[in-house]
């Protein structure tokens, strides 16, 4: 009765047949990782020595082994939420079933949580994805914090950032100008507004508009002499008022707008929110390396990761590692050397021409390159920086 089909038989391949895919889950023992067929199969394993030893191990130690399933189980559901559906917003239902379609998988009556909606809410909880609940059921979305991932976002709010800066700074400029030209027209006359009071609120509202009317004498004889002096002579009567001339507005040529085209693109791309060269003279502007270095200059040597570089000290020949939130630009004598560290001509090497300390800006003259002669106002102290001779 008890003995098994041989191999190749119809009762094997039956057999064979019925055990594969999924059986009912109340016939399924998880601490022995068995499924049976029927109630009498799962009924005589229950009475097996093999059970009972499973049993009592799991007895000893309830909490590791329902810990171990709960986390194999919620590492499997995620596993497969991640790599089909991504960060789409998907049912959990369907990527249970998903899960459950591998035989060998570890069954939820075995963890911590009773039903998926148990389930789908600790995930909320733990932060792994986004849980809604709507009249179709428990929706999830998948919370992706990969490295690459994480890098990425990064670099989209600096990306962000930087725009940001471009804009504040340009409606700044706005402003300025707007204020100077105010400044320059002298204060404006501003009318007086006053409250409109009726004396007498049930009299209605009458508009008496009267149109004076002056009567206009005319000589016919001085009228006539003066018709026929006119026709004769075609000489204009010039007014007493002088012509105004009107101020003519500089047009830009057409090199100038290109130049300004370019000049923007340059500047969109090139400016960064890191600023270190090697070979740019600093100034270290924090105390918490000791009142040894504080206000100190020293040498950029070598730039590690964009925002951290090795500075050495002009006095002590001291070497930092301090990052550039620390560090300050040096603006040299006129005539000297600079290095522009950001903005449109980053990289570039020029003379320095004139300081305008009012609003913290320069002139530059490109000393080397292609752009070699071409001279650059109004650029900010913490674009340009002393060069080490």
């Amino acid at each position: 009765m008890g003995k098994k089909a041989e191999v190749g038989t119809p009762k094997y391949l039956a057999n064979k047949m019925k055990a594969k895919g999924l059986q009912k889950l109340r016939w399924y023992c998880q601490m022995c990782q068995k499924q049976c067929r029927d109630e009498n199969g799962f009924k005589c394993h229950t009475m097996s020595e093999s059970h009972q030893r499973q049993l009592l191990l799991f007895a000893d130690n309830s909490k590791r082994y329902i810990d171990d399933f709960s986390f194999d189980f919620a590492k499997g559901y995620m596993e497969i939420l991640r790599r089909q559906f991504g960060t789409k917003r998907v049912n959990a239902n369907k990527v249970y079933q998903e899960y459950i379609r591998d035989r060998d998988h570890i069954h939820m009556n075995g963890t911590r949580w009773v039903t998926l909606t148990g389930f789908v809410k600790w995930l909320g909880a733990t932060a792994q994805c986004i849980v809604d609940e709507t009249e179709k059921g428990w929706y999830i979305t998948y919370i992706d914090r990969s490295p690459e991932t994480v890098a990425n976002e990064e670099r989209k709010k600096k990306k962000i950032k930087m725009d940001k800066n471009d804009e504040e700074k340009q409606m700044e400029f706005i402003e300025k100008q707007a204020k100077l030209v105010s400044e320059m027209a002298g204060p404006s006359e501003k009318p007086i507004y006053t409250e409109l009071v009726r004396e007498n609120e049930e009299e209605p509202l009458k508009l008496d508009i009267k149109m004076k009317t002056e009567k206009v004498i005319i000589n016919p004889i001085k009228s006539q002499a003066f018709v026929k002096r006119t026709a004769s002579s075609q000489l204009e009567i010039p007014s007493r008022e002088p012509k105004r001339l009107k101020p003519e507005k500089i047009k830009k040529s057409a090199l100038d707008e290109i130049r300004e085209q370019e000049e923007f693109k340059k500047e969109k791309m090139n400016r960064k929110d890191y600023w270190l060269i090697e070979g740019i003279v600093v100034k270290v502007m924090t105390k918490s390396l000791g009142e040894e270095f504080y206000k100190q200059k020293g040498v950029i040597r070598e730039v590690i990761d964009k925002y951290v570089a090795i500075v050495k000290i002009l006095d002590s020949s001291k070497k930092l590692k301090i990052d550039q939130e620390h560090l300050e630009t040096v603006i040299p004598a006129i005539g000297k050397l600079v290095k522009v560290v950001n903005g449109a001509y980053r990289g570039e090497t020029a003379a320095l021409i004139s300081i305008d300390e009012k609003n913290f800006c320069a002139e530059i003259e490109i000393a080397n390159g292609l752009l070699k002669g071409r001279r650059v106002s109004k650029i900010e102290y913490e674009d340009i920086c002393k060069l080490h001779e």
